[in-house]
């Protein structure tokens, strides 16, 4: 209600224990709860007092009125703007922007199909005829393929390890 919690209502009602007595504090609990009865009931009447004033002065009437005009749907405003052609920027963009991604769409397609050609060409074997016979009848020269391996390179020495005591 006041924005206490129970650890306040807590303090208050021990504060309140101490102070008026353990014999009143049941009459003083119970006026303060009539207390806020009535301050509630008053609260309650005056809102719907004014309720009924403002039923009655035809502010709600306004106000449904104010509601409607700032909702276009319900206002008219879309059906006017398809009369006049009129509508917002962002039409005119989106229609740029299509045109746009569909030219370069189109020239992408066009590039990836080059691409396309250019490596099937890269990619076939060369067409080229030589006088190659199909078969050798002959040994290959020993020469050419008789050679010792390369030696291995010496091991390095290792450093002498520094004691670490």
């Amino acid at each position: 209600m006041f924005g206490l919690g129970w650890t306040e209502m807590m303090v208050i009602g021990i504060v309140a224990l101490i102070v008026v007595g353990p014999e009143d504090l049941p009459q003083m609990f119970r006026q303060v709860g009539k207390f806020t009865g009535k301050a509630r009931a008053m609260a309650r009447e005056f809102s719907k007092a004014m309720n009924d004033a403002a039923d009655q002065s035809g502010v709600n009437e306004i106000n449904k009125t104010i509601r409607a005009a700032a909702n276009p749907s319900k206002f008219g405003t879309d059906q006017l703007k398809k009369a006049t052609g009129l509508g917002p920027e962002t039409t005119k963009l989106s229609e740029e922007r299509k045109a746009s991604k569909e030219k370069f769409s189109k020239i992408a397609a066009e590039k990836a199909e080059a691409r396309k050609a250019a490596e099937a060409a890269a990619s076939a074997p060369p067409a080229v005829e030589a006088d190659v016979p199909a078969h050798v009848d002959h040994e290959p020269d020993p020469e050419l393929f008789d050679h010792e391996p390369d030696p291995e390179p010496a091991p390095v020495a290792a450093e002498p390890k520094a004691d670490r005591t």
